[in-house]
């Protein structure tokens, strides 16, 4: 998705916003290219039916195509499409990375899965028209940002600004949480909060859920590990559990809920529930032949009700 983003900025900013919409944009895939070698210097040289700058753009590229490139950029003259090539996880010693980076005339830009920093995150805000923005509602944002994938963070802004469209009122943290969106792990953590808040009755049916979507029971006692632990350390605070939370780094639309629990559940019983993820853990990354899921269930259930 980082490429697909940074590559459509790339060619909007060689051939305009309505480059594609006047033909002055050929795409084609990598396999197009393997299949038909003369594909690539074809698109270069093809004159445009409208005037302006043109480019031949080649998606998903790998090695296999480095001699076809190669050929393109050799032919290619001024006045020809510039070529615009994307490509996945490549090697340092990957042919097709070095032919651009040795090219007089080209550039190669690596762009890796990192966090987005809070200038892209803030350019991000102004792109969508979001300005007047709350410094707790900037930290949830930049949460947001760590944990969505970069597609998503940009639609997640693109919604908030349509939510906030004449509104002149700053953008709030009930704001960020009413529009940000429900993964995977928000429903693990839906199903961690049933537990932590003794409703028993509600496991069963997250579990089939999480279940029908794949989700290891692993995954589902290494988040409930985490978020006991972190209610224990904060019921132990001297502070006091509400403090304790702020402390933590927790989702920040869990906080109040966790605060909350951590006060209700008690030191010891907080240690005896970890106590029990601990044994489930042990088993399940053991050789025991009993069914993950249900091992992981029947232990939340056990928690729920000890609460109770």
């Amino acid at each position: 998705m980082r490429v697909a983003l940074k590559r459509q900025e790339a060619i909007a900013a060689l051939i305009g916003p309505n480059g594609e919409g006047e033909m002055r944009l050929t795409r084609m895939s990598g396999a197009d290219l393997r299949k038909d070698a003369s594909l690539l210097l074809d698109a270069i040289k093809a004159v445009g039916f409208f005037p302006g700058p043109r480019v031949a753009f080649v998606e998903d590229a790998t090695d296999t195509l480095a001699e076809q490139v190669a050929t393109a950029l050799a032919e290619w003259r001024p006045g020809d499409a510039m070529i615009v090539v994307t490509a996945g996880n490549l090697t340092g010693k990957s042919a097709l990375k070095t032919l651009f980076e040795k090219h007089p005339n080209a550039v190669c830009i690596g762009l890796y899965d990192d966090p987005p920093s809070r200038e892209e995150i803030e350019e991000a805000l102004k792109k969508a028209g979001l300005r007047d923005i709350d410094r707790e509602a900037m930290t949830d944002l930049n949460t947001l940002a760590r944990a969505l994938d970069p597609g998503d963070f940009r639609q997640t802004l693109e919604k908030i600004a349509l939510y906030k469209y004449g509104d002149p009122s700053p953008l709030t943290p009930a704001d960020v949480a009413a529009m940000a969106p429900a993964t995977i792990e928000a429903e693990v953590d839906d199903l961690i909060d049933a537990v932590a808040e003794a409703r028993s009755a509600a496991i069963g049916p997250l579990f089939r859920r999480l279940e029908g979507q794949g989700v290891l029971p692993v995954t589902i006692c290494i988040a409930a590990l985490r978020h006991f632990r972190i209610l224990h350390a904060a019921a132990t605070d001297p502070a006091g559990p509400g403090v304790g939370i702020q402390k933590a780094r927790v989702n920040f639309k869990q906080k109040d809920a966790m605060g909350r629990q951590a006060g209700q559940w008690g030191v010891r019983a907080l240690e005896q529930a970890i106590a029990v993820l601990v044994e489930t853990d042990l088993t399940l990354r053991s050789a025991s032949k009993a069914p993950g899921m249900a091992l992981m269930e029947r232990a939340l259930i056990r928690i729920a009700m000890t609460r109770r």
